[in-house]
């Protein structure tokens, strides 16, 4: 059996609806990239197909009786996508990470689908919408809801002498709300280098919480960034 021009359109439709979001993703470096919401819509599509057509086909050709119901593989993406999605969330502290990346892996199963069953325009609305809220709403929601303006989030780097690592500990739980990554190394000229990330008690920008760490003493390189969830 060859596969039909509408088939290899849809086909063709998913992997490129699923290449956009997956491009997205991979310039954000996010845990789920490029080939993996390529292959996610890809596959979703191909079950959608079998499911449609192909399955039923093999069931007439064997008896007329063993026709059943041509939506039952298809419904089973949706637990599939499950299984791949939950393996993207992570958890810091309190801090949960990677549901953004679990519900972009569910849209773009979703739009695999619709290809699937031939509804480009409905897959095309739904790939524009997903980058739309991926892109621009990400660019303003720090500023969006009324508790991320006063919390943020920031990763810090610190290189500190030994003796004083307690000292900036206690400063960095006097003045955080919660600490979700927390890491120290010791250096070869007996130095620590601390890396963490938390959520400050009050709206400062960096500029500010650089000064708030210059005023501990024989504190070294200090890297302080943005950290967006």
């Amino acid at each position: 059996m060859f596969i039909s021009l509408n088939v290899l359109i849809n086909i063709l439709a998913a992997t490129f609806f699923g290449a956009i979001i997956g491009l997205e993703r991979e310039l954000t470096n996010k845990f789920a990239g490029f080939r993996t919401n390529i292959l996610v819509c890809l596959g979703s599509c191909i079950f959608t197909i079998l499911s449609v057509h192909a399955f039923p086909l093999a069931a007439d050709n064997l008896h007329p009786a063993a026709f059943g119901d041509p939506a039952r593989i298809a419904a089973q993406i949706l637990t599939g996508i499950g299984f791949i999605g939950g393996g993207t969330i992570l958890k810091h502290g309190s801090s949960v990470y990677g549901l953004t990346t679990a519900a972009t892996l569910w849209v773009c199963a979703a739009i695999g689908m619709a290809c699937g069953v031939g509804m480009i325009g409905l897959a095309f609305v739904t790939t524009l919408v997903s980058i739309l809220v991926l892109v621009i709403i990400r660019s303003f929601e720090p500023n969006l809801f009324g508790h991320n303006k006063y919390y943020q989030n920031y990763k810090v780097e610190i290189v500190c002498k030994k003796e004083n690592y307690k000292k900036i500990n206690d400063f960095i739980i006097e003045h955080t709300v919660n600490i979700k990554k927390f890491t120290k190394k010791q250096n070869k000229d007996d130095s620590d280098s601390i890396n963490f990330s938390v959520v400050f008690k009050s709206n400062l920008d960096i500029t500010e919480i650089e000064k708030s760490f210059s005023i501990l003493e024989d504190v070294g390189a200090l890297s302080i960034q943005y950290e967006t969830i």
